[in-house]
């Protein structure tokens, strides 16, 4: 006969550990969800006619404890290793900060210089190769542009919801999502190919053997992101580093050494990438989840997608602005696109790529910025009294203000090393054996500072997401998208096909005004976004 006593009393202590002091029944019922309880589970195995009143029993039962009694796993750690900075060292604890986490912003994108190298030295990147024509250019990167922009919902969903169960140290849970999310984004890739599929049959855009080049690269691309993923949350980010070190490496022996087609290189070491990396995080996370047994319930799939279906169209979302610009541009002339829907434009691709590299260059001050937001509110809503919330909510306001002249900053010097890689002799003329056309020129200056302002307003987001704030962020990305798609294909039409440019630069400007709104108003009740997000 089962102890309805030790069974209630065993779920409490489980309740605490979780939550802490729970605020209400209403979160004592999310925790007791979370745990895997059902309903129809609690009269046989606790004694109450419901999961309500078993919630609401429990909350009645912690009201009578001393609060102070009342802290789960992360607070009695934190008890432990109180915090207390005089405003005197304020000023070194940012210097730390940024010494730690502006270079680890810039070494995490260590996967991306390689490419760079690679193609500067041999012409030849993991998924790229300058010998390519003008269809085989076409067919690969819009598959790695289709890998991306379906796979960034589900990685953003994986990496955050992850993260947050990895943080709570519940490990299995943790791995529980990412397989989840993996497996779904498989899912979602394998939907878009037969979408693909469908319309190409009906219209004859391209020929069969070019779909098939695009879906293989689109898989390959998206599969790898959707495995690197989770590095990140469980802070292992140098492995992706080292995996894509290993992969290009194979890659590039292979086409130099050996008469394997260019497309059959990518593939292997795309593929012994993805390998590695599931191997590596199986053999990871067996060895946490072996070490800390205790609760290993399946995360609810339909909590998990009420509290993160913004960040998945968020996630698809951004992609899909960053890659608009160049479809409208590589379908803008008829005359050159024939009977295709697009091709590939190489002048213009070139201008991007240099563009992009201001938005590289900036995610060291992204990383330094949320590493500081979220060390300083920890600390000063830990000093600060309940009657000086206004003066809180200023100080984090004013490290905001920092943060956007560091990123001003940072985007000058940007600006001149490639400013000085562009004009150079040494520079891109060296690298490439031929000068930048003037529409590259073009295209490279007007993408630049649209890739600043979505910097900044991507920037923005990440303060609003990390108190749980993104439906801002959501709309923001979506008028962006609309703005940039409208103005875009406008100038692409009207002017010349190198000015779509302009629509991405207005809609990420666009973009940064509307999150900065979104931002501001958010600092002026900072103190109550903290207490909403627990």
């Amino acid at each position: 006969m089962i102890d309805f006593n030790k069974a209630v009393k065993e779920v409490t202590n489980a309740v605490i550990l979780k939550v802490g002091n729970p605020v209400n029944d209403r979160v004592v019922l999310a925790t007791l969800e979370s745990f895997g309880i059902r309903d129809s589970d609690v009269p046989t195995d606790f004694g109450f006619p419901s999961l309500n009143e078993l919630a609401s029993y429990i909350f009645q039962d912690l009201k009578g404890e001393n609060p102070k009694d009342l802290k789960n796993k992360l607070e009695k750690v934190k008890e432990n290793k109180t915090e207390s900075i005089p405003i005197s060292d304020y000023l070194w604890v940012k210097s730390k900060l940024f010494v730690k986490y502006y270079p680890l912003g810039l070494f995490h994108l260590f996967p991306v210089f390689i490419q760079i190298i690679t193609i500067i030295f041999f012409g030849y990147s993991l998924w790229t190769f300058l010998g390519f024509n003008i269809i085989q250019s076409t067919a690969v990167v819009f598959g790695v542009i289709l890998g991306l922009t379906v796979t960034g919902g589900y990685i953003q969903v994986l990496g955050r919801q992850s993260s947050f169960y990895w943080h709570h140290q519940e490990y299995y849970k943790s791995k529980f999502i990412i397989d989840k999310m993996t497996f779904s984004g498989i899912q979602g890739l394998l939907v878009s190919f037969v979408v693909i599929f469908l319309i190409n049959f009906f219209f004859n855009f391209y020929p069969f053997s070019f779909v098939l080049i695009t879906i293989v690269y689109a898989f390959l691309i998206g599969l790898l992101l959707l495995v690197m993923a989770p590095f990140h949350s469980i802070k292992q980010r140098w492995f992706n580093s080292l995996v894509i070190l290993i992969a290009t490496l194979t890659a590039l022996g292979l086409s130099l050494t050996t008469a394997i087609h260019i497309y059959v290189t990518h593939w292997i070491g795309i593929a012994l990438a993805i390998v590695i990396s599931r191997a590596y995080l199986q053999f990871f996370f067996k060895r946490k989840i072996q070490q800390d047994s205790s609760n290993q319930t399946k995360p609810r799939t339909k909590t998990v997608i009420y509290r993160n279906y913004h960040y998945f169209f968020y996630g698809i979302l951004i992609y899909a602005f960053i890659f608009l610009d160049r479809l409208l541009a590589w379908s803008a002339d008829a005359t050159l696109t024939h009977n295709y829907l697009f091709l590939y434009e190489k002048n213009y691709e070139i201008g991007m790529d240099l563009a992009i590299v201001i938005f590289f260059l900036l995610a060291g001050v992204l990383e330094y910025s949320i590493a500081s937001f979220s060390k300083f509110l920890d600390i000063r809503q830990k000093s600060t009294s309940l009657l000086e919330t206004a003066s809180f909510n200023d100080s984090m306001r004013k490290m905001y203000h920092g943060h956007i002249r560091l990123l001003l900053l940072s985007a000058f010097v940007a600006t001149f090393l490639i400013y000085f890689f562009v004009t150079k002799t040494w520079g891109y003329q060296a690298s490439f054996g031929e000068a930048l056309d003037a529409v590259s020129i073009t295209v490279c200056v007007i993408g630049g500072l649209g890739y600043f302002f979505l910097t900044w307003g991507m920037l923005n987001s990440l303060y609003l997401f990390t108190l749980n704030r993104p439906q801002g962020a959501l709309i923001a990305i979506a008028i962006a998208f609309g703005v940039n798609f409208i103005i875009g294909f406008l100038c692409s039409r009207i002017l010349s096909y190198e000015y779509s440019a302009i629509g991405m630069l207005v809609g990420a400007f666009v973009f940064m005004l509307l999150t900065t709104r979104e931002t501001i108003s958010y600092f002026k009740k900072l103190d109550y976004h903290y207490y909403a997000s627990y």
